[in-house]
C-alpha cells in the first residue's frame, strides 16, 4: 500500500439482524462520517448487499468526500466467517445465510477493496487499538447481549484459529448439565449469563410468584421486552429478583474469566455489551473477585486488568477499519 493509499480513510460497516452501520473511518481512527439504515435480511442476499452499498455512500456523502477518496471497505458479519477468501460460511442472524461471498459483493458493488470478519472479533479488534486495549500485546475481549461472544488479541494480532472459530468464549460450559444453550450444548455461559439467559430467568421468577418491579418499568415504558436499561434501572432499585438473577450471571462470568486467565494468560480482560454499559462499575465488580478466586496462578492475577470496553456502539465498525488497514498493508 503507498503513502497515498495509507492516508486515504476506509469504511468500516456493523452488519447486524436488524441494522447496518457504516462510518468513514481517517488514518486516527475518527470517524468522519456516518449512516445508518434497517438490514432486513428476509429480502435475501442482494437486498442486503445493495443496503450495506447505500449506507457506505450515505455515510461518504456525509463525510464530505467522494467514492475515489475511499481506500476499501470492511464489513463485519454476526456468524461464522472464512475471512480470507471473504465467504459469510453461516449467519443465523441473517436469514441463515450460507457460504455467502460478501466481499466480492461489496467490491463489485462499490468498486472498491473489501474485507470481511466476525463481529466480535472487530470489536475485540477495536477495543485493542481505539479503545481500552491501548497499549496492552494479549487481551480477551467478552461482548454480552442477546448472547455471549468473545475476541482474541495474541501478541498483537487477532487471534482467529485454523478454521476461524477461535474467540466463541460464550460457549464455554461453566455448569455441566446446565440450562440448554441455543448451539445445543448444557450449561455454557451464554445460557446462564447472556441478556437472553437473563431475561428467562427473571420471568420465570416472576411467574413463579417472585415480586419484582420489572414488569411496572416494561409498562411505563411501553416496551414488550426486557431491555438493558430496565435491568439496570431494577437493579439500582434494589430490585431482589434481579439482583438475585444478575448476580448469579455475574458469578459465572467470573469462572469464565477465571478459565480464560489460565488458558491464555492475558494482559488484560475487557467486557462489553449492552448490559456492561447499562449496569457499569456495578456490573463488573462482583465478577473481579470470582475471576481471581479461580485463578490458578496467585500470584500477580490481580495484575490481569478486567475493565469494562469503551467504544459502545463503534466497536465492530472501528475494528472493521483498523482490520481494513491492516489487510491493505499486507
Amino acid at each position: 500500500m503507498g503513502k497515498e493509499e495509507k492516508e486515504k480513510p476506509v469504511v468500516g460497516i456493523d452488519l447486524g439482524g436488524t441494522k447496518i452501520l457504516a462510518g468513514v473511518v481517517d488514518g486516527r481512527g475518527k470517524i468522519l462520517g456516518q449512516a445508518k439504515r434497517a438490514t432486513k435480511p428476509e429480502g435475501g442476499v442482494e437486498t442486503v448487499v445493495e443496503r450495506m452499498a447505500k449506507t457506505v455512500r450515505e455515510a461518504v456523502k456525509g463525510a464530505g468526500l467522494d467514492a475515489g477518496d475511499i481506500a476499501a471497505v470492511c464489513s463485519c458479519a454476526p456468524g461464522t466467517i472464512d475471512a480470507e477468501r471473504g465467504i459469510v460460511q453461516f449467519a443465523p442472524n441473517l436469514q441463515n445465510w450460507e457460504n455467502v461471498p460478501l466481499a466480492r459483493l461489496l467490491s463489485e458493488a462499490l468498486k472498491l477493496p473489501a474485507f470481511i470478519e466476525n463481529d466480535v472479533n472487530l470489536g475485540t479488534l477495536g477495543e485493542y487499538v481505539l479503545g481500552a486495549g491501548q497499549g496492552m500485546s494479549s487481551l480477551v475481549g467478552i461482548f454480552v447481549g442477546t448472547g455471549i461472544g468473545g475476541g482474541l488479541i495474541l501478541d498483537g494480532e487477532l487471534w482467529s484459529g485454523w478454521r476461524g472459530s477461535a474467540g466463541e468464549v460464550g460457549h464455554t460450559v461453566v455448569l455441566a448439565e446446565g440450562p440448554v444453550c441455543g448451539c445445543g450444548s448444557r450449561g455454557c455461559v451464554e445460557a446462564l449469563a447472556s441478556r437472553t439467559a437473563i431475561e428467562r430467568d427473571i420471568w420465570a421468577g416472576i411467574k413463579a410468584g417472585r415480586a419484582s418491579i420489572i414488569p411496572e418499568i416494561i409498562q411505563r415504558n411501553g416496551r414488550q421486552r426486557l431491555t438493558s436499561s430496565a435491568l439496570a434501572e431494577a437493579y439500582a432499585q434494589g430490585d431482589p429478583l434481579v439482583r438475585e438473577v444478575i448476580g448469579r450471571a455475574q458469578f459465572y462470568l467470573g469462572v469464565l474469566v477465571g478459565n480464560l486467565i489460565n488458558i491464555i494468560d492475558p494482559q488484560m480482560v475487557v467486557i462489553g455489551g449492552g448490559v456492561t454499559e447499562a449496569l457499569g462499575d456495578a456490573y463488573l465488580d462482583p465478577i473481579r473477585p470470582v475471576a481471581y478466586q479461580y485463578c490458578i496462578n496467585k500470584r500477580g492475577a490481580r495484575d490481569v486488568a478486567i475493565v469494562p470496553a469503551r467504544l459502545g456502539d463503534h466497536a465492530a465498525l472501528l475494528g472493521a477499519a483498523v482490520y481494513a488497514r491492516r489487510r491493505l498493508a499486507g
